[in-house]
């Protein structure tokens, strides 16, 4: 199951991925918004990422306008490694290396098209483990001062 959340400004976008996630047979649970009304991104993103970190959802994908808003909110919860990314080279290397479990997508910053290959490259790489491990670990460890 992924987590999805967005605020207004890119619930749009939100909704195309979702259709394209079921469009592959992916499972998705959406954490809002439901509108186009001005909202509170840090609501809905917290709500993703808190269902990622508890188990209940594998991966989250978190949207704004930027999406760098939604990305600070979602990586201040633990055990969430959030990665806003542009193009799929940063997709895919974030996955690979970073072992990130949210995805953070900015609407206004990057076209639909790029976004939804966004997606396939991030969903579709694998974390390599081995030496990006203990860089990792040393990441996570931040989270305890």
């Amino acid at each position: 199951m992924i987590a999805i959340a967005s605020d207004h400004g890119a619930y749009a976008l939100k909704e195309k991925i979702k259709a394209h996630l079921a469009s592959q047979g992916r499972g998705v649970e959406d954490f809002g918004t439901h509108t186009t009304e001005s909202c509170d991104y840090p609501d809905f993103a917290a709500e993703a990422a808190r269902a990622v970190a508890d188990g209940r959802c594998a991966l989250g994908i978190v949207l704004c306008t930027t999406g760098v808003g939604v990305s600070i909110t979602a990586n201040k919860v633990r055990g969430i490694r959030c990665a806003l990314c542009t193009n799929t080279v940063m997709a895919e290397m974030t996955r690979r290396h970073n072992d990130s479990n949210v995805l953070a997508l900015g609407a206004m910053v990057t076209g639909e098209l790029v976004c939804l290959a966004i997606v396939d490259a991030w969903l579709g790489a694998v974390y390599e483990g081995g030496r990006h491990q203990r860089r990792v670990d040393k990441m996570m460890t931040l989270e305890q001062e």
